[in-house]
């Protein structure tokens, strides 16, 4: 009898849903095999949707970013929390009414293109604050969003990344000059980006997806979002998260599969099966023994982990793996959280 050969993650789906930040780039730096791994997706006619918490760039602006680092990007493939956010401002507040930026001028954009009008300072015609992420936000764009939040305005943020992936480092993203208003004024935001699922619902249906597979780097955006969105989702290992924090994610926060990189999109990719206790992938795989998870191979090997992963939404559907990981030799190889 012959074996059909693995199929690959491009064979079970029709729609990528990608990051940037983390997942194709570090800032102005490509990550390796990412462009590759697109541009194969595009030859397997897959629909490619660039969806971003990064609220920086207008789509037409980020679509040039990507070609600077080899990707090849369209504006209508982008789904981006600075165009949610605008449309979910443009719900509740009346056509042309002013909204307070705490931001760039690709958001203000945005919030033109909903129909509202973007303004500068605070004043008693300000409706709501929308607040996103740019490199030139200072304290006196803080202290503008301040006022208003403290008069009543309705407060918007694009997402709350707490840290922002660049070439140099982890640089402090959206969240954390979120957090700076929020101690401030003491009121929460309405968030409009990832994890909320809005951003990837609407990228689906606006590209009739019908099976989407969500890829990021970030467990607590990206899959979170995903989660929540009741979409499949891959972690790849070039951003921020790692196969230790996904083995112990909470299972709103845990990917269906990992893998180092994009490189593996497009290679046969076995998938596990589980069987009671044990999970199989491949030629190897992992097990559950009381309340300890014994990896039948060494965490560099994919097929373990996503064996792994596997066995825990089989059996920790809705909370985190907190017993000990056990690598092939007995010894603990995850440690727990402290």
């Amino acid at each position: 009898m012959i074996r059909r050969p693995d199929p690959s993650l491009l064979d079970l789906y029709d729609t990528l849903l990608l990051d940037l930040d983390g997942t194709l780039m570090h800032g102005g730096s490509p990550i390796p095999h990412a462009a590759e791994a697109v541009q194969r997706a595009r030859e397997a006619d897959r629909t490619i949707v660039f969806a971003t918490n990064n609220a920086s760039r207008t789509p037409q602006q980020a679509a040039e970013h990507l070609a600077h680092v080899g990707v090849t990007a369209h504006p209508a493939e982008f789904a981006t929390s600075p165009q949610i956010a605008a449309r979910l401002l443009a719900e509740q507040l009346e056509q042309g009414q002013h909204v307070l930026v705490v931001g760039g001028p690709a958001l203000a954009s945005e919030v033109r293109a909903a129909g509202l009008t973007p303004v500068e300072r605070d004043d008693e015609d300000v409706a709501a604050v929308i607040q996103g992420w740019s490199p030139e936000l200072g304290w006196s764009h803080l202290a503008e969003g301040a006022y208003a939040i403290a008069r009543g305005a309705l407060w918007m943020a694009t997402n709350i990344d707490a840290t922002l992936p660049t070439e140099r480092g982890m640089a402090p993203g959206n969240g954390s000059l979120v957090a700076a208003l929020r101690h401030a004024t003491g009121q929460e935001p309405m968030v409009a980006g990832k994890p909320e699922p809005g951003m990837f619902r609407l990228a689906a249906e606006s590209h009739s997806a019908r099976r989407p597979l969500v890829i990021g780097d970030r467990l607590d955006t990206d899959i979170e979002g995903a989660v929540r969105a009741e979409m499949d989702s891959l972690l790849v290992l070039t951003g921020v998260d790692t196969i230790e924090t996904a083995l112990r994610a909470d299972a709103i926060r845990r990917p269906i599969y990992v893998l180092p990189d994009l490189s593996g999109l497009h290679a046969p990719f076995a998938l596990p099966v589980v069987d009671g206790t044990a999970a199989r992938c491949g030629a190897t795989g992992a097990d559950l023994a009381g309340d300890d998870l014994h990896l039948r191979g060494e965490l560099s090997d994919p097929r373990v982990v996503n064996a792994a992963l596997a066995l825990l939404r089989r059996h920790y559907p809705e909370s985190a793996f907190t017993g000990r990981i056990l690598g092939p030799d007995g010894t603990e190889t995850v440690p727990l959280p402290r």
